[in-house]
């Protein structure tokens, strides 16, 4: 059996691992059907998604903006809600795209084992602390989409696979940014600027990154599942226009001119980043102005 035959058996797994563990969840709390503005905001994130965009900075801006889920359950909702429309942009990049295996496989385990244990922390955090460890990781994503559009980052070489020091720094990296997950920062960005940075090509990244996410954000949700900390109907909209838009962008639009695009995702998510820390803010105040319990 192949290295590609394995991980697909594996993401298959993985998607049951998720559904196993929400549809009692469900049951339990009541299926409440999301709106045509979640389920659009799910088409539309993950579209862009699978051409290279990232999903969690947008989606957390849109959440802001039209105040959908409290703060403290947007990481457990975009975990949630965006893991089986990964599963599928996974299938995809690692059927097309040629990764050397030992690369392949030691990256997406880091970054399991990274989620697994950030996911453990940030689904028990107060409102205070996700406010503001999104605000700070949405201002890093703004930075990395701006450096990208000014051609500041490197452009890559040929390599399909890494040796050596350059695999153990990647490994390390992968499991950094797969903690960082957990909190909403996105992996693909980072990723494309990993791959680049070790001279492997531009293409290499998106079965590492996504192989990656698709493995690590069932074991993510399942926390976030378990603990409660996530929007059911938010994460619903996410799975039922996530999929249909990302099988339209990898089988049928495959590539569009995403420059103009990235521009706009700058702004947006600086909005949000600025506007969850205001809301941690308003948060400490709140705190701070709250009469102390007598004694006694």
């Amino acid at each position: 059996m192949s290295i590609r035959t394995i991980l697909f058996v594996g993401l298959a797994i993985s998607a049951v691992i998720l559904i196993a563990a929400w549809a009692p969840a469900m049951r339990k709390r009541g299926i409440s059907l999301p709106g045509a503005l979640e389920v659009g905001i799910g088409f539309v994130t993950n579209f862009f998604d699978t051409l290279g965009i990232g999903s969690f900075a947008p989606t957390t801006s849109l959440f802001k903006f039209f105040r959908l889920v409290p703060d403290e359950q947007i990481p457990g909702t975009l975990n949630v809600g965006h893991t089986l429309p990964t599963v599928l942009e996974a299938f995809a990049f690692i059927a097309i795209v040629d990764v050397a295996p030992l690369t392949l496989v030691s990256l997406i385990i880091a970054a399991i084992a990274g989620a697994w244990l950030g996911s453990g922390v940030v689904a028990r955090w107060p409102r205070r602390n996700v406010q503001i460890g999104m605000g700070l990781t949405l201002i890093v994503a703004a930075t990395l989409f701006l450096m990208t559009n000014l051609h500041v980052l490197p452009g890559g070489g040929d390599a399909l696979g890494l040796a050596g020091p350059k695999l153990w720094f990647a490994i390390i990296a992968l499991f950094c940014l797969g903690a960082l997950m957990t909190i909403g920062l996105g992996l693909y960005a980072p990723a494309m600027i990993l791959v680049a940075l070790l001279g492997m090509n531009p293409k290499a990244a998106f079965p590492i990154m996504m192989g990656s996410c698709a493995f690590l954000m069932p074991f993510a949700s399942v926390r976030f599942i378990r603990y409660d900390s996530y929007s059911l109907k938010a994460a619903l909209g996410l799975t039922i226009g996530g999929l249909p838009g990302v099988a339209i962008a990898a089988f049928i639009v495959k590539s569009l001119p995403i420059a103009d695009v990235r521009w706009l995702v700058v702004a947006v998510v600086l909005y949000a980043a600025i506007t969850m820390l205001r809301s941690a803010q308003a948060e400490r105040r709140a705190t701070n102005a709250a009469p102390l319990a007598p004694e006694g």
